[in-house]
């Protein structure tokens, strides 16, 4: 079981979080005038890292908030909780 410390609740059990996926994913401008291809690209083709990797999480059954966690995906350790307008942890950037 993973204890996420949401940043206006503080540590929660998992169990009241939702994983909403990869964080940092920016909408394309311009969809329209994307390809078939490129719009698949951007709804489906996500990271899928050994190690640390930077995901959003929401609060469900607490405050409703979204925020972002990097956890590491071998032993699932979370090293940072941060704001979704904060900017991610140095370590977390390559």
């Amino acid at each position: 079981m993973l204890l996420i410390k949401c940043p206006w609740c503080g540590d929660r059990d998992e169990h009241e979080f939702s994983h909403g996926g990869e964080a940092h994913i920016v909408r394309p401008k311009d969809p329209e005038k994307l390809t078939d291809d490129q719009w698949a690209d951007y709804l489906f083709m996500r990271k899928n890292p050994k190690g640390a990797h930077l995901e959003r999480w929401v609060h469900a059954h607490g405050c409703r908030r979204w925020f972002n966690v990097e956890r590491d995906t071998v032993t699932h350790a979370i090293t940072a909780v941060y704001k979704m307008n904060e900017t991610p942890p140095r370590r977390s950037r390559t």
